[in-house]
């Protein structure tokens, strides 16, 4: 019997650990905002059938413009779980990871004032399975999110790495 309760007391340790450990809850608000965005993009295409999950952070910048305003830009990969998109009782973030389809590839950058992210300009949302990215969508997005920061006259934004 005691053997039983101290089993199970220690999963509900691992289990409590590997939560604090996620990924997704290690990002910034302001960050986790962003992701969100590539997320809520994503799950409105009709062919994507499954909730996909923040997997990690490949590169992030930020540039402050002054007066609480930042220009971000996070490069990360988002993960397909077996959960169903169309399930609506089930917390995505709880939901496991497949292994059999490709990570998504995702570039996000944008404008914020204070926690909230400006609708202007509009925030620049780019999501395509990683075998598919080439050199030229790279390139496309990294010029777009330069444009971005240079229009509004701050310095370019993929200069200064945080990540």
């Amino acid at each position: 019997m005691a053997a039983a309760l101290l089993l199970l007391i220690c999963a509900g340790a691992l289990l409590y650990s590997a939560e604090a450990q996620d990924p997704y809850t290690q990002l910034s608000n302001i960050y986790r905002k962003g992701v969100d965005l590539a997320l809520e993009q994503l799950n409105s295409h009709v062919g994507v059938h499954h909730h996909f999950r923040f997997l990690k952070t490949l590169d992030k910048s930020e540039i402050e413009s002054g007066f609480g305003v930042k220009y971000l830009y996070h490069h990360f990969y988002l993960k397909p779980t077996r959960c169903s998109k169309h399930t609506t009782e089930t917390d995505p973030q709880r939901c496991p990871f497949r292994n059999d389809r490709p990570l998504m590839d995702c570039a996000v950058c944008y404008k914020a004032a204070g926690d909230q992210i400006e609708t202007n300009p509009k925030p620049y949302i780019h999501c395509i399975q990683k075998p598919r990215l080439t050199e030229e969508m790279r390139t496309t997005r990294t010029e777009h999110c330069k444009k971005m920061s240079y229009t509004s006259g701050a310095p370019t934004l993929l200069a200064v790495s945080t990540g």
